[in-house]
């Protein structure tokens, strides 16, 4: 299904069906969805991995649900301020049914796009051994329940049978995500040779998305030029803010644990912070009020 113009899902349609490589950093609640929009970024991606970490304290081993991170979402989406947001949908969280719920859950909560992927339940964080995949009969089906949601949302289906199954059948995943509607394709783990792989057999049918995140290892990797000429179209950056938050966090801990303040610790002045989630504007709108009532 199609959204009209104004609306981020169709905001994020664009950016897939352009010709450039846009990267999407990991936010996580109000102010890093601000600081990211404040950076310029054209879009937003929200981790499961992310969500269970921060809303959880539990690692990406199937903890956390879809409805939570669809409560999470609806905490980004308005600091966002229409910038659109992927959001991670994990296994789909059941059977196809279940993908079907979770995708108007998503769309409900102001999520521009997920991203379905074919483990096994409960799933594990893409870059750990031990992973198992559904046959790609059930994988296509949760991707096609996803679809036909009748919502707005984009579909990105994501395979991480590489690591598993070997890159033939990340191809027939491919194809079978391609035939069930899918507006994208995510392949865990694939580095160039991979990619072109799979673009090729597809010939543009879709675009890829890609996925830089530090629990692979290095976040080195091809430049945009080559990504985009492999059909690339979005690269997620689901923990790296997460992981500079954290560690500044436990510089800060320390320190006060340390010293008794924080002074010698790099941060945010709090003024910088209140202007960041609109201070100015809501003394502006307190004062109009005031005079208003005084009237």
């Amino acid at each position: 299904m199609t959204g009209s113009a104004s609306t981020p899902a169709a905001a994020l349609r664009t950016l897939l069906a352009g010709d450039e490589v846009v990267h999407l950093p990991g936010v996580y609640d109000a102010v890093t969805a601000r600081l990211a929009v404040v950076s310029g970024a054209r879009a937003a991606c929200l981790s499961g991995a992310v969500a269970s970490a921060v809303g959880l304290g539990l690692p990406d081993l199937g903890f956390v649900h879809g409805s939570q991170i669809a409560a999470r979402a609806r905490e980004v989406v308005p600091a966002l301020d229409g910038v659109p947001l992927l959001a991670d949908a994990d296994t789909g969280y059941g059977n196809a049914l279940q993908a079907r719920h979770t995708t108007r859950a998503y769309a409900a909560a102001g999520v521009a796009g997920l991203h379905l992927e074919d483990q096994v339940a409960p799933k594990r964080c893409g870059h750990m051994t031990g992973k198992a995949v559904v046959g790609v009969a059930e994988a296509a089906g949760r991707v096609r329940a996803a679809v036909e949601a009748g919502t707005d949302v984009v579909i990105v289906a994501r395979t991480d049978a590489l690591s598993v199954e070997g890159l033939d059948e990340v191809v027939a995943r491919a194809r079978a995500f391609v035939a069930a509607g899918a507006d994208a394709v995510f392949v865990e783990g694939a580095g160039v040779p991979e990619l072109a792989e799979v673009s090729s057999v597809l010939g543009g049918a879709v675009p890829l998305v890609m996925n830089r995140s530090e629990a692979a290892g290095s976040v080195e990797g091809p430049d945009d030029e080559t990504l985009a000429a492999l059909g690339v179209r979005l690269v997620i950056h689901p923990v790296s803010a997460l992981l500079a938050a954290a560690r500044a966090a436990a510089d800060t801990y320390a320190a006060i644990a340390r010293t008794g303040h924080a002074g010698d610790v790099s941060r945010m002045a709090w003024d910088d912070l209140t202007a960041l989630v609109g201070l100015g504007d809501q003394l502006v709108l307190e004062a109009a009020y005031a005079e208003e009532a005084a009237q």
